[in-house]
């Protein structure tokens, strides 16, 4: 764990992390994001969730910074309120083909939406198994095919998959023990499991903000909860997490903060902050 005068760049997790369990962003933390960026701290928000619900967030409480959604499939720029798509990283049409028969092979019944930079597309039952707070999305509002996204409209970024049977846990299990090629596998705690093109991950899409910006790792403090948080703490020369962490998390972070529901994060900036007033 670095210094807290050397970091630069925060980049943290959204649901579970920088958000309280009601998913909502609060005052403090909005403040506290404020201040980081006005004494020169970058906070970046790095996330599963797609362009439209993070545009949501970042309206809801002022952040004008650089987000990370998909898991590092879509970088968007919130500079003038708008979310700006600065980089996409898709998965080739051939891949989410494979990887679909290849899943329903191990597990029978398994159903599958496609989603993009700004589309999702859902078979009927995948849409069925939704309620709102899965994709921030009303599941009979779903765009539905069995075909997913046509790549002639709009690529796919992220294939997500789940099962009625089948915890999402115990399914990304058995995919994980299978192997499959040409997608990296995630999954965030939400009820379905998550796949990007091979190495794509929240950790590739901020090494790759952070080179353009010259800073490095070690100036990179990380915050998440979940698996597909991992590679992004493990990227990162600080990695921490929030208390309420999923137990592989804990276990690598250089420092456990308070929980998500006491303004972890914020609490954490506002130390930077503090600290920068002093020097």
């Amino acid at each position: 764990m670095n210094r807290a005068e050397d970091i630069v760049v925060v980049a943290t997790d959204l649901d579970g992390t920088l958000l309280r369990s009601d998913r909502t962003i609060s005052a403090r933390t909005a403040d506290a994001m404020a201040s980081a960026d006005a004494a020169g701290i970058r906070v970046v928000w790095a996330s599963a969730r797609a362009r439209h619900s993070i545009d949501e967030l970042a309206a809801s409480c002022g952040f004008r910074g650089t987000a990370i959604g998909a898991n590092g499939a879509v970088v968007l720029d919130l500079a003038d309120g708008t979310p700006n798509i600065v980089g996409t990283r898709s998965v080739p049409a051939a891949t989410v083909a494979s990887v679909k028969s290849a899943v329903r092979s191990l597990v029978p019944g398994v159903a599958f939406a496609t989603v993009g930079a700004t589309r999702f597309v859902a078979e009927a039952g995948y849409a069925e198994l939704c309620v709102f707070a899965d994709h921030h999305r009303q599941p009979h509002e779903m765009e539905l095919s069995d075909h997913g996204l046509s790549v002639e409209i709009e690529p796919t970024v992220k294939i997500v998959a789940r099962h009625r049977d089948t915890s999402s846990e115990a399914l990304y299990e058995l995919v994980a023990a299978a192997g499959l090629d040409g997608v990296e596998l995630t999954h965030s705690g939400a009820p379905y499991i998550e796949m990007s093109a091979a190495g794509v991950s929240k950790a590739s899409a901020l090494q790759e903000l952070c080179e353009q910006w010259g800073v490095s790792p070690n100036s990179v403090a990380a915050v998440g909860d979940a698996r597909n948080d991992l590679p992004m703490l493990a990227w990162a020369g600080t990695a921490l997490c929030p208390s309420n962490a999923a137990a592989p998390v804990l276990a690598v972070a250089d420092r456990v903060l308070g929980c998500n529901d006491d303004d972890a994060v914020a609490r954490y900036l506002e130390e930077l902050t503090a600290h920068r007033a002093e020097l």
